[in-house]
C-alpha cells in the first residue's frame, strides 16, 4: 500500500506540472499489473477522442476545399481518422486503394510496431518523437488506420473521373496534385516556422558585440546552426514547386526539384550533428539569462494564408524540433508521389533517386534520433531512455547464450525473453544489468585470457547455410503448388531451428564488458561493426555526468517490463522471421569500386573492408589494400561480391597498426582501429542496372566515395560462347594446351606456383576478392603473352592472382569438368551408396577430354594444400569447394538454360549440387590420371 500512495503523490505531482490548477484525476496505481490495466483504459479512451477529432478535421478540411470550390472525391461512407496537418494544413478524403492517398499530415500520431496505437510523449509544441522511420511505406497514422478498418481500402469513387486507362490517368494526375497541394501547405507552414526561428537571431548577433550581450557570439551560432541555410533551401524549393501545382496540368515536371532538395540533405545532417547540443546550450542560457528565457518562451510563427489565426506561440524547442521532423514527412510524399506516377513519366526516376536518398539519409541518422523515442520514467520519476538494443550472443557458464541486450541513457541491462504460456503476454527476464558509471572496458593489457570458446568449423556453417536454402526451396515449391500449411509450418520451423544455430554459432569477434565491482561479461559478434557501435554508444553516454546506483526489485521489475513495449529490434534476425512479401534480398555478385576518401583530420596508413549481409548476419568480403601515410587516400580498387539474399552494404575505415605489442588476448590479433564506418541499403532497382551507381557514405566527418553494380545470379551463372583463338581467356583449354604444348595451361601453372610461394598462408585466399583492375591487368598480358608475365606476378598483390585464376576458369566457353557430363555429375553426386557414387564418380573423371581431367587434378592438389593451411589461412576444403564448385561445373549458356530457376533458388539447387561435386573430389584420396586412364578398360566410355 505504502508504495502505492508514493506511486499516486509522484503522479498528482507530474499532473499539476503539466496542467496547474487542474485536479489530477484518480487512478489505480499500487502494482504493475494496476498501472497496466489503466494504460489499456487511456489508451482506449484516447482512441474514441482521436476519432471525434479525426472526423472534425474531416469536416473542416471538407468545407474549406468545397468553399474554394476544389475538386474534391465523395467523402468514404464511414469516417475515419484523416486529420489535418498538425501545422494546420487540410486535408481530403481518400479516393485510392491505400488510405495513405490523400492524408498528407505526415506523422501526426505514432504507433508502436505492434500495430498498436500509443502516443509517446511529446516536446511542447512538436506533433511527433523525432524518431525517424528508415523506410516508411505510409505514414504511421495511415498503417493503423488500415488495421482499424479491417483490409485498409477505401470506397472507389464512382464520378468526377473517366473510365478505363483515361480514368487511371486522370485519377493518377488529381491524386498528384491532391499530395503536392497537401504538402506545399505544410511547406508553407514549416517556412513559417524556420523564419520564427530566425527573427531574434539578428537582434541577438547585433547586442553580442554590445557590453552587454544577452548570449555570446558562439552561442548563437550553436543554437541557430544551419536554420538559416535550410530556410534558403525551402524558400527556393516552396517558390520553385508552388507555380506548377498551381498551373497544374499533365505535362508539369517536379521530379528534379525533389531531387534537388534530397541533394542537399548533408545541411540536414549537420544540424541532426548539432541538434542536441543546440537544445542543451537554449536551455543552459535561458536558465542563466531571463531575457533569453522571455524570447525562447514566447516565438511567434505566422499562420499560413487565409487561417483566421495571424499568428500563434510556440517554444524555441518546438521549433528547433521541426528540422528533424521535415525529413521524414518529404520521405513519405515521395513514396506518395511514386505511388500514383506512372513508371514511364520522366518524373519517375527522379523521384525515385530522391527516395533512396532521402531513406539513406534518415537511415544513417536513426541512432543519433532513437533516445527521444523511448522515453521511460522509473517509479522516482526520473527520465531513462531507450538508446539501443538488439540480439547479442553471450558466452555464459561455458556456453553460448542469446540475448536482448537493451542500453537506456544510464544502465545496460541484458535479458532473454520468458517462455509463456499461449496466448499469455510476452515478458523479459533480466540476467544482469550494470549502470553505466560502473561499466568499463578492459584494455588489451588489463584483459584477462577469456574462457575457451568453441569455434564452429567454417565447413559446418557452409553446410547448414546450405540446408537452410534446400529448406526455402521447398517451401517455394510448396506453396507453389499450393501444399498443406501443416507442411509449410513444419518446414518452416525446421528452417527457424537450423537459422537460430547458425545465429548462436557463426560469430566469433570478441565484445567484453567489465563492472568495476564485480565481473565480466563476454559477447561475441559477427562483425566489427556491431562491436564499434555499441562500444560508441555506450562511450557516448558516460561522457555525461552518471551516478552509480542499485536499482531495488521494483525497479529492475517495471524497467525489465518496459523492454518489451520499448524495443526496437522485435525478431529474431533470421529469415524465416520475415513475412512472405519481405524482399528476399539480392542473389547474385556486386561489384563495388572503392575510390577514394576525405576527411581524415591527419596522416594514417587507411583501407577500407566491405561487408554485407548473408544468413541474418554480416560478413567480411573485401579488403583495400593499405595507402600510407596520407590524410586522402586513393584506392580506385574493384572487388567482385557474392551476395546470398544480401540487403546491406556496410564498408569501414581503419586505420592500420604495425605496433605487434598491441593484440587482443581474446583472438589474437592485432587491433586495428576504425577510423569510420557506413551503411547503405542494396535497392534492387537502383542497383540492377547496367551502369555504374556511384555513391558517398559519410561517416564521423570521413566522407568514402564508392561505385557499384550488381549482376543477378541468373545472369552470372551463363557462360558466353567464344570463337576466339588468340589468347587464353575465353578460349577453350583443347586449344591453349595445343599451343602452348602443354599438358596444364602457363597461366594455371603459373598462377598456382605463385599462390603456393606466397600466398598459401594468405587470410581467405581465394575467398577475399582481388582488385578488378589488377585482374584486369593481368588478364591482358596473359592474353598477350607478354614476356614481363613472371616479374608482373611477383609483384601483384595475391589476391588478385587468386582472383586471375578463378577468372580463368569462369571465363571458359564450357565448363572445365564440361557441359556432356554436367547432367551425369549432378546425378553421380545424388547417389546414396557409397560404392556406386565412387564408380560412377570416377567413371566421370575418366570420360573427361585428357587437357580438362589432367587440369582439373592439377588444381586439384594444389586445392588440398592450400586446405593443409587452414589454421592460418582459413580456407577449409568446403570453403574452397565452395568458391570453386560452380566455377568449374557451371554450364554454358545453352546449358544452364534447363537447370536456372529463380534466382533466390539456384544457390540451394545447382549451386549446392557443384560445391558437393568438388567437395567429394576433394575429400577423396589422391586420383593418379595414369591410374585413371589404366582402368578405363574395365568400364564403358558410354554415359
Amino acid at each position: 500500500m505504502a508504495a502505492g500512495e508514493a506511486a499516486r503523490e509522484d503522479f498528482a505531482r507530474h499532473w499539476q506540472a503539466q496542467f496547474p490548477g487542474e485536479p489530477a484525476p484518480r487512478m489505480e496505481l499500487g502494482s504493475v499489473r494496476a498501472m497496466e490495466r489503466e494504460l489499456e483504459r487511456c489508451r482506449r479512451h484516447l482512441r474514441r477522442l482521436q476519432r471525434a477529432l479525426a472526423e472534425e478535421r474531416f469536416k473542416v478540411g471538407y468545407l474549406e476545399a468545397a468553399l474554394a470550390r476544389a475538386p474534391l472525391p465523395p467523402p468514404p461512407a464511414a469516417p475515419r481518422p484523416a486529420g489535418s496537418s498538425p501545422e494546420g494544413g487540410s486535408a481530403g478524403s481518400s479516393d485510392a486503394e491505400d488510405a495513405s492517398s490523400a492524408d498528407f499530415n505526415y506523422g501526426a500520431d505514432e504507433y508502436d510496431a505492434e500495430g498498436n496505437e500509443e502516443p509517446k510523449a511529446l516536446p511542447e509544441g512538436s506533433e511527433t518523437m523525432p524518431y525517424i522511420d528508415e523506410s516508411p511505406t505510409m505514414s504511421p497514422q495511415l498503417s493503423a488506420r488500415g488495421q482499424e478498418s479491417g483490409d485498409g481500402v477505401s470506397p472507389t469513387p464512382t464520378d468526377g473521373l473517366g473510365t478505363g486507362g483515361e480514368r487511371d490517368a486522370g485519377k493518377g494526375l488529381e491524386m498528384r496534385k491532391l499530395v503536392l497541394s497537401g504538402f506545399l501547405a505544410s511547406e508553407e507552414i514549416y517556412i513559417n516556422q524556420l523564419e520564427a526561428l530566425l527573427l531574434p537571431m539578428k537582434p541577438l548577433k547585433a547586442t553580442a558585440t554590445t557590453s552587454q550581450p544577452v548570449l555570446t557570439l558562439q552561442q548563437i551560432e550553436t543554437i541557430f546552426y544551419k536554420i538559416q541555410d535550410i530556410y534558403e533551401i525551402h524558400k527556393e524549393f516552396y517558390d520553385s514547386l508552388c507555380p506548377k501545382v498551381q498551373q497544374w496540368d499533365s505535362n508539369v515536371t517536379m521530379g528534379h526539384l525533389f531531387q534537388k532538395l534530397a541533394s542537399q540533405l548533408g545541411v540536414y545532417k549537420a544540424f541532426v550533428d548539432n541538434y542536441k547540443i543546440a537544445l542543451e546550450t537554449a536551455e543552459k542560457c535561458s536558465q542563466s539569462n531571463y531575457q533569453f528565457q522571455k524570447i525562447s518562451e514566447e516565438l511567434k510563427v505566422k499562420g499560413p494564408k487565409d487561417s483566421k489565426e495571424s499568428h500563434t506561440s510556440v517554444t524555441m524547442e518546438a521549433l528547433l524540433y521541426k528540422p528533424i521532423d521535415r525529413v521524414t514527412r518529404s520521405t513519405l510524399v515521395l513514396h506518395d508521389l511514386l505511388k500514383h506516377t506512372p513508371a514511364d513519366h520522366p518524373d519517375y526516376p527522379l523521384l525515385q533517386d530522391a527516395l533512396r536518398i532521402s531513406q539513406n539519409f534518415l537511415s544513417s541518422i536513426n541512432e543519433d534520433i532513437d533516445p527521444r523515442r523511448t522515453a521511460v520514467t522509473t517509479p522516482k520519476g526520473e527520465t531513462r531512455q531507450l538508446i539501443k538494443d538488439g540480439f547479442l550472443v553471450e558466452l555464459s557458464e561455458g556456453s553460448r547464450k542469446l540475448r536482448h541486450v537493451f542500453l537506456f541513457t544510464d544502465v545496460l541491462l541484458c535479458a532473454k525473453l520468458k517462455k509463456t504460456a499461449v496466448g499469455k503476454h510476452q515478458q523479459y527476464d533480466c540476467k544482469w544489468y550494470v549502470p553505466l558509471a560502473d561499466l568499463v572496458f578492459p584494455s588489451l593489457e588489463e584483459s584477462e585470457h577469456c574462457p575457451q570458446v568453441h569455434v564452429i568449423p567454417d565447413h559446418e556453417l557452409e553446410d547448414m547455410k546450405m540446408k537452410i536454402s534446400a529448406i526455402k526451396s521447398e517451401v517455394q515449391k510448396e506453396k507453389a503448388n499450393k501444399g498443406q500449411s501443416r507442411a509449410i509450418e513444419r518446414l518452416k520451423k525446421k528452417m527457424f531451428e537450423n537459422e537460430f544455430w547458425l545465429l548462436l554459432n557463426s560469430p566469433a569477434i570478441p565484445f567484453r564488458i567489465h563492472n568495476r565491482n564485480g565481473k565480466s561479461y563476454l559477447f561475441l559478434l559477427s562483425s566489427d561493426y556491431e562491436r564499434s557501435e555499441w562500444r560508441e554508444a555506450i562511450q557516448r553516454l558516460q561522457k555525461k555526468d552518471l551516478q552509480a546506483f542499485v536499482l531495488s526489485s521494483v525497479e529492475l521489475q517495471v524497467l525489465t517490463g518496459s523492454c518489451f513495449k520499448l524495443r526496437t529490434v522485435h525478431n529474431i534476425p533470421v529469415t524465416s522471421n520475415k513475412d512472405d512479401d519481405e524482399s528476399p534480398g539480392l542473389y547474385g555478385f556486386l561489384h563495388v569500386i572503392v575510390h577514394s576518401a576525405k576527411g581524415f583530420k591527419q596522416s594514417a596508413n587507411l583501407y577500407c573492408t566491405l561487408e554485407v549481409d548473408s544468413f541474418g548476419y554480416f560478413v567480411s568480403k573485401a579488403k583495400t589494400r593499405v595507402f600510407r601515410d596520407t590524410t586522402e587516400p586513393q584506392w580506385n580498387e574493384e572487388f567482385e561480391i557474392e551476395l546470398e539474399g544480401s540487403q546491406s552494404l556496410r564498408i569501414l575505415c581503419y586505420e592500420k597498426c604495425y605496433d605487434k605489442t598491441k593484440l587482443n588476448k581474446d583472438n589474437n590479433e592485432i587491433v586495428d582501429k576504425i577510423m569510420g564506418k557506413g551503411q547503405i541499403q542494396l535497392d534492387p532497382q537502383a542497383v540492377q542496372t547496367k551502369n555504374w551507381h556511384m555513391d558517398v557514405i559519410e561517416m564521423n566527418g570521413i566522407k568514402v566515395e564508392f561505385s557499384m553494380k550488381f549482376t543477378s545470379r541468373d545472369m552470372s551463372l551463363k557462360r558466353t560462347p567464344s570463337k576466339k583463338q588468340t589468347g587464353v581467356f575465353g578460349v577453350k583449354i583443347s586449344v591453349v594446351t595445343k599451343r602452348e604444348r602443354s599438358k596444364v595451361p602457363y597461366i594455371v601453372r603459373q598462377c598456382i606456383e605463385e599462390v603456393e610461394k606466397r600466398g598459401i598462408e594468405e587470410v581467405g585466399i581465394y575467398r577475399i576478392s582481388g582488385v578488378a583492375t589488377d585482374i584486369q591487368a593481368l588478364k591482358a598480358v596473359f592474353d598477350a603473352n607478354n614476356k614481363d608475365i613472371l616479374v608482373m606476378l611477383s609483384d601483384m598483390d595475391i589476391n588478385a592472382i587468386a582472383g586471375t585464376l578463378k577468372l580463368y576458369f569462369r571465363e571458359l566457353p564450357e565448363p572445365l569438368l564440361t557441359d556432356r557430363l554436367y547432367p551425369a555429375f549432378m546425378e553421380g553426386i545424388a547417389l546414396s551408396d557409397p560404392a556406386a557414387k565412387e564408380n560412377c564418380m570416377m567413371h566421370l573423371l575418366r570420360s573427361l577430354p585428357d587437357p580438362n581431367l589432367i587440369t582439373f587434378l592439377f588444381l586439384l592438389e594444389h586445392l588440398k594444400r592450400v586446405a593443409e593451411k587452414e589454421p592460418i589461412n582459413k580456407m577449409s576444403l568446403h570453403n574452397l569447394a565452395t568458391v570453386f564448385g560452380p566455377t568449374l561445373l557451371r554450364p554454358s549458356e545453352g546449358e544452364s538454360k534447363v537447370h536456372l530457376t529463380l534466382a533466390s533458388d539456384i544457390w540451394s539447387h545447382d549451386v549446392m549440387a557443384q560445391v558437393q561435386v568438388l567437395l567429394y573430389y576433394l575429400q577423396h584420396p589422391p586420383i593418379s590420371f595414369t591410374e585413371l586412364k589404366r582402368n578405363t578398360l574395365y568400364f564403358s566410355t558410354d554415359v
